[in-house]
């Protein structure tokens, strides 16, 4: 199971992570930036995300920070 983080200082809202998400579980929010911006938003209810890092690998702006929960028995 993953989380991503994204920095709402940092995101231009350039729609890429939400393109580049597989499972569809990024989009951009109604809400706007200090700089002006529409921001990236994580929708994640269920828990999808995989940690795949699709979305911070195309984030020109290194917005978005990813994270990974290890699996039960230590391995991930």
């Amino acid at each position: 199971m993953g989380k991503i983080v994204i920095d709402e200082n940092a995101c231009k809202g350039c729609e890429l992570c939400v393109y580049a998400c597989p499972l569809h579980l990024i989009c951009i929010s109604k809400r706007i930036s200090s700089k002006g911006y529409y921001l990236a938003e994580f929708v994640d209810p269920d828990g999808k995300c995989t940690g795949c890092t699709l979305c911070a690998i195309t984030c020109p702006d290194v917005a978005i920070e990813v994270y990974r929960k290890k699996k039960s028995g230590g391995k991930s």
